[in-house]
């Protein structure tokens, strides 16, 4: 069983910027960083992830496409254009994954042409594009919440290769963690570990902090030898120093090293 990578994402010392990102991960001993695309202007420069990455001895691990709301015209408006660019930069800075989010459903040209496109890029690439589950939103004028996302929330609906399973995600969707693992099967290439307390939004709490099995997501996964990558993609930015924000991402890669340690589960 060999060992599984550990990474931190970008996102993680927001609002700090995506050089920080690669500081803190060396610091602490990260094995290298998920890259999130997004306004912050060397998230989107390969030239200076690459030297963010040769500075600090950090490879990246993924880069993770720019889906969310706020970052529709990050690079292009045609969410096909993103994708495309955010595999093209993983290419470049030999990050084996791409993490992408499904469709929103109002993408409908983007929507239907999807699973064809991801599995082309892979061929075309050898990048593994990893589609991530999400979780429903609450509209005010609505009592009952309603998936954003074509043809779900959850990716598996679809079928695709590969998967990123987020477990913040599971915790807003009330969705069972193990069993959408086990049903991402084989096909599991990511995780985003994280936590949350069942409330409906996106949490990103310190694993450990809340609901989610992530000690036995993390355990299953040692056992069976997951060939992966594991994220750390946890919400600092309420941090009050950056002495607090280390001490955070510390924890959660601590958690993560003990519960991912093959030897330990056997």
């Amino acid at each position: 069983m060999g060992h599984i990578p550990v990474g931190l994402s970008t996102a993680s010392v927001w609002p700090q910027n995506a050089a920080a990102g690669f500081q803190i991960a060396g610091a602490l001993g990260y094995d290298g960083v998920e890259v999130m695309v997004w306004a912050d202007a060397i998230s989107q420069d390969v030239d200076a992830l690459r030297r963010c990455a040769r500075n600090h001895g950090v490879p990246v691990l993924a880069v993770h496409a720019p889906c969310l709301l706020i970052t529709q015209r990050i690079w292009s408006p045609d969410p096909e254009v993103r994708l495309r660019r955010a595999v093209e930069a993983a290419a470049d800075l030999n990050a084996p994954t791409v993490v992408v989010h499904p469709p929103f459903r109002w993408q409908r040209r983007y929507a239907d042409k999807f699973p064809d496109l991801v599995a082309s890029l892979e061929d075309e690439s050898g990048v593994a594009i990893a589609v991530e589950n999400m979780f429903p939103v609450k509209p005010l004028a609505r009592a009952r919440s309603v998936s954003a996302f074509k043809p779900s929330i959850d990716p598996t609906e679809a079928g695709h290769r590969h998967y990123t399973l987020d477990l913040s995600h599971t915790a807003a969707a009330q969705e069972d963690a193990l069993a959408l693992a086990k049903r991402m099967g084989t096909g599991l290439k990511h995780v985003h570990l994280a936590d949350g307390s069942g409330a409906p939004r996106d949490e990103h709490l310190i694993p450990g902090h809340g609901t989610q099995p992530c000690d036995q997501v993390c355990e299953t996964l040692a056992a069976n030898g997951f060939d992966g990558q594991v994220v750390l993609e946890i919400n600092t930015r309420n941090a009050r120093s950056p002495a607090e924000r280390a001490k955070d991402l510390a924890e959660s890669l601590l958690f993560a090293r003990l519960h991912l340690d093959a030897d330990r589960v056997r």
